[in-house]
C-alpha cells in the first residue's frame, strides 16, 4: 500500500510506502480502547479528600467521664459516630496513572492509525512550517492542504516552533511530536495531517 505526498500547495511530490505489518492488520479496537482508558485516569486531578477525624475542628477533650452517667462511653466529639465528626475510610488524594506493557500501546496506536487511514483521514505531507509565528499564517497553510476546520491533529518528527506558536488560538488544532503520539490523540481528531518523516518513523517504531 501507498500513500501519497504533498506539499504546501497540495500538489503531490511523491508516495510513502505504507508496510503490512503496521496497516494491513485487523484493527484491535480492545487494545485502543484500554489505551484511552489509561491516558484518561492519567489526565484524572485525583483531588479529592474528606477530612479524618484528625481534619476536623473541634475539641479532643472527653465530653464525660467514662462511666457512672448512664451515656454511652465516647472518647472525643470529632468521633466517626458523631455529627460533625470526621468520615472514616474517604477518598484522599492519589494519582489514578498506570502504565499498559509497551506491546499494548503500540498496538493501540497501529490500530488507530490504521483505521483513520482506511476511513480516508491521513494527509502526508512533505513538510509542516510557517513562515512566521502568525494564527493567519497557519491557518493560511492548513487551508491550502485541505484542513478548514474541525479538530485536526499535525505529527511531526521535531515539530517548528513557528508552526507550535501560531496554531496555538486555532480551535481543535494540535501539535505533537511523533514519539509523543498516543492511539487516544489519533482517535480524538477528525484529521491526522503526518509528515513524511514523521510517518516513516512511526513504521519503523511499530513495525
Amino acid at each position: 500500500m501507498t500513500v501519497d505526498v504533498i506539499n504546501a500547495q497540495n500538489q503531490k511530490v511523491g508516495s510513502v510506502d505504507l508496510l503490512d505489518e503496521v496497516f494491513g492488520g485487523r484493527v484491535k479496537t480492545d487494545l485502543i480502547h484500554e489505551s484511552v482508558i489509561r491516558a484518561n485516569a492519567a489526565d484524572r486531578r485525583g483531588t479529592h479528600a474528606t477530612k479524618t477525624r484528625a481534619m476536623v475542628s473541634g475539641t479532643g477533650k472527653k465530653p464525660w467521664k467514662q462511666k457512672g452517667t448512664g451515656r454511652a462511653q465516647v472518647g472525643e466529639a470529632r468521633n466517626p459516630l458523631w455529627r460533625h465528626g470526621g468520615t472514616t475510610f474517604g477518598p484522599q488524594p492519589r494519582s489514578y496513572e498506570y502504565q499498559l506493557p509497551k506491546k499494548v500501546e503500540k498496538g493501540a496506536l497501529r490500530a488507530a492509525l490504521t483505521q483513520k487511514l482506511r476511513d480516508g483521514q491521513v494527509i502526508v505531507v512533505d513538510a509542516l512550517s510557517v513562515s512566521e509565528i502568525k494564527t493567519s499564517a497557519a491557518v493560511e497553510m492548513l487551508r491550502r492542504i485541505g484542513i478548514d476546520g474541525g479538530k485536526t491533529l499535525l505529527v511531526d518528527l521535531k515539530p517548528e516552533e513557528k508552526l507550535s506558536l501560531s496554531v496555538r488560538n486555532i480551535e481543535g488544532v494540535r501539535v505533537l511530536a511523533s514519539n509523543h503520539v498516543s492511539a487516544r490523540d489519533v482517535m480524538n481528531t477528525r484529521r491526522v495531517v503526518l509528515t513524511r518523516a514523521a510517518i516513516e518513523k512511526l513504521q519503523e517504531v511499530l513495525g
